[in-house]
């Protein structure tokens, strides 16, 4: 029996930015028959933004997980030839999201992998950035305590310079600026510093300044969703 199709698809960053989502992505949702989610709650309300006559309970529904009883439950649909969606939080499923653990069983079991086009904030904030897109790095969460945190914020600045590099990290939104605070007190004046925060949504600001001129304009970044760029030259 052939292979059923795996199809990682997009969600929102904001909830009520439907527009950012391509006609294609509901086709495409159409086509499966199970969902492997991050949250069921918000995928179901999700699918429902994009089409309201949709019938959720019509699809099979698994929490996105690593238990070794919910891969080997992708594997067999995929065996028996079902379409499944993975459906992660906000944004692209295994980039800086869950999703990537199943996606390497379905090459290991030569089924189709269909990547669909959303919006992403690692790569809308690099592309609005101004900074270095043909060499960079996505380094998630830096660490939260010092000497942890300081230690990396030097090194990261380090490398940036020495690879010409864009450094790209999140923190999140509740200790936004702890962070901001963190980078302002560690990274020398020169350094650009790119915060694109509420990406996609009506409050979407993005601007990259020196670290010197940041501190004279502090953000107040509490609880928004936001993406940090570095670029030391």
């Amino acid at each position: 029996m052939p292979r059923g199709t795996v199809y990682l698809i997009p969600s929102l960053l904001d909830e009520e930015s439907i527009e950012c989502i391509p006609p294609y992505v509901l086709s495409a949702i159409h086509n499966c028959k199970i969902f492997f989610a991050e949250n069921e709650r918000t995928a179901r309300r999700y699918l429902k933004k994009l089409q309201k006559e949709i019938v959720i309970d019509e699809y099979e529904w698994h929490t996105l997980s690593e238990e070794p009883a919910l891969i080997e439950l992708f594997c067999q649909k995929l065996k028996e030839g079902k379409n499944i969606g993975i459906i992660s939080e906000a944004g692209c499923p295994g980039v800086a999201d869950p999703g990537q653990v199943l996606v390497k069983k379905a090459h290991e079991l030569n089924a189709g992998v269909k990547p669909l086009t959303g919006p992403n904030a690692i790569l809308m904030a690099l592309m609005s950035s101004g900074m270095n897109g043909q060499r960079f790095q996505f380094l998630g969460y830096l660490p939260i305590k010092d000497p942890d945190r300081s230690r990396a914020i030097k090194e990261m600045e380090a490398e940036s310079q020495k690879k010409n590099c864009t450094q790209i990290f999140i923190e999140t939104p509740y200790r936004n600026n702890q962070l901001l605070a963190a980078l302002l007190n560690h990274c020398k004046p020169n350094t650009q510093l790119c915060i694109a925060a509420g990406l996609t949504s009506p409050q979407e600001q993005i601007k990259t300044l020196r670290i010197s001129q940041w501190k004279q304009n502090i953000p107040d970044l509490n609880k928004v969703p936001v993406t940090f760029c570095l670029w030391a030259q």
